[in-house]
């Protein structure tokens, strides 16, 4: 065991050598060093809790610089979204609940523009494939036919899709504004929270193009019916607490407009993506046979009946 004389601290040779040639010289011990570094690494705590506290102060109170509109920050926010929210925006937007409205329950103050953005780019895109597959298998029974890509139709689904997620919520968010001018009751939405309505209602018609490609025109009816019902209803629950508390025929007005420019949308998708070309057979003409024409004889002096041949 070590003797207590060898656990006791010591002064080193180079320190005495130092105190020795320079009386002036002052040393510092563990303590004080260590108490120097706790005074500081308070202080910098301290700065680092005064930074947070203004930052929070700045945001709370509205006076935090914005990022300039020409700036990439600036549409940075409208893309700040994780996947689980995005999944759970397109199951609301598949499951339209009575008395579940879709801005309050799904976006909840938090709009985004990346699931409509991107919702839009998929259905163009399913579209445009669909409409080429289609018109391939249509005419695969025909010899003369050469498959030739109709890449235009990408270009016009895109313009038809992001058109109407845009210039109809940018109608309706104007609509809602004047009318809110005039009535204190009637209520209004953010433009990008309707854009966001507008562009998660477009989810469906993604399965529906592809359920299209089934060469069975009740069917394909069937399911636009359906999908238009489906995403109308979005619509309408969404902005039904807005308008309930207008006039009747304003109301009513509305609501149709909403829902009439929706399958309007879904009915001209199918009309001219996947409409079912009439089949070119060609005429069937009746044979006609050749009848040798009939020859009359001469009589003879002993018959008495006419000879054929």
């Amino acid at each position: 065991m070590a003797a207590p004389d060898e656990l006791q601290f010591r002064e080193f040779d180079e320190a005495a050598d130092l105190l020795a040639g320079n009386p002036d010289a002052t040393t510092t011990s563990i303590n004080e060093r260590q108490s120097h570094v706790a005074v500081n690494m308070s202080a910098d705590y301290e700065e680092g809790e005064l930074g947070e506290e203004t930052d929070k102060t700045e945001l709370l109170s509205g006076q935090k610089k914005q990022p300039s509109f020409w700036t990439f920050e600036y549409y940075q926010t409208f893309f700040d979204v994780d996947t689980y929210q995005v999944l759970d925006r397109i199951k609301g937007s598949l499951l339209p609940l009575p008395g579940k409205n879709f801005v309050r329950h799904h976006l909840r103050n938090n709009p985004d523009l990346y699931g409509p953005f991107w919702i839009c780019a998929t259905l163009a895109f399913t579209l445009a494939i669909g409409s080429n597959v289609a018109h391939a298998l249509e005419k695969r029974g025909d010899p003369s036919f050469h498959y030739s890509p109709q890449f235009h139709k990408v270009t016009i689904a895109g313009l038809i899709t992001y058109c109407y997620a845009w210039l109809v919520p940018l109608a309706l968010w104007g609509y809602l504004q004047w009318r809110k001018g005039l009535s204190i009751h009637v209520g209004s939405y953010s433009f990008l929270e309707t854009v966001c309505v507008y562009g998660y209602s477009l989810f469906v018609y993604i399965p529906t193009s592809i359920l299209w490609l089934i060469p069975a025109s009740w069917l394909q009816w069937l399911l636009l019916a359906f999908a238009a019902a489906l995403s109308g209803s979005i619509l309408v629950l969404a902005f039904w607490p807005l308008l309930r508390s207008d006039s009747k025929p304003a109301t009513l007005a509305t609501l149709a407009a909403i829902v009439s420019l929706h399958v309007l949308l879904a009915v001209g998708c199918k009309l001219y993506f996947f409409q079912t070309l009439p089949s070119t057979i060609p005429p069937v003409h009746p044979l006609v046979t050749a009848q040798h024409p009939t020859v009359l004889l001469p009589r003879p002096a002993n018959a008495s009946v006419p000879l054929h041949h």
